[in-house]
């Protein structure tokens, strides 16, 4: 199955009233780096990280080629442009992370992608939502 298939399949990505399949794929850093810097966010929320627990490893991309060149900035004007992703691959866990009570408890290898995305963006994940309950939100 392809990862988008199976982050859609394992997180239950399907509208609620229609059943139609969501959209899925890896973390795009160079888009949520924008939406950061535009917006001013200064804590992130990551959400749904027990799905990545189904993967040997997973992806992040951290930089779009076009035209032959690699930028991690996002262009200004999408339409009618190749963009291609550049993916850095990130060691999985064979945890389950819902099982988790504390940030501590975590998987080294999640803590470690955490931190590469945190370095990624300058913002601080401040807390990780582990599971669908409402104590399954670990404060970092």
């Amino acid at each position: 199955m392809l990862p988008a298939e199976t982050l859609r399949q394992v997180g239950g990505e399907f509208g609620a009233t229609t059943g139609r399949p969501r959209r899925c794929g890896w973390i795009d850093l160079v888009a949520l780096n924008y939406t950061c810097m535009l917006s001013g966010v200064t804590e992130l929320v990551m959400t749904k990280s027990d799905v990545l627990d189904a993967f040997d490893e997973i992806e992040a991309c951290v930089a779009y080629g076009i035209d032959g060149k690699e930028t991690k900035e996002l262009p200004f004007q999408l339409n009618g442009l190749a963009i291609n992703p550049v993916l850095k691959k990130f060691q999985g866990w064979s945890s389950k992370t819902a099982d988790s009570k504390t940030y501590s408890e975590l998987p080294k290898e999640m803590k470690e992608f955490l931190i590469f995305v945190e370095e990624y963006l300058g913002v601080p994940v401040k807390f990780v939502s582990n599971g669908p309950g409402r104590d399954q939100i670990l404060e970092k």
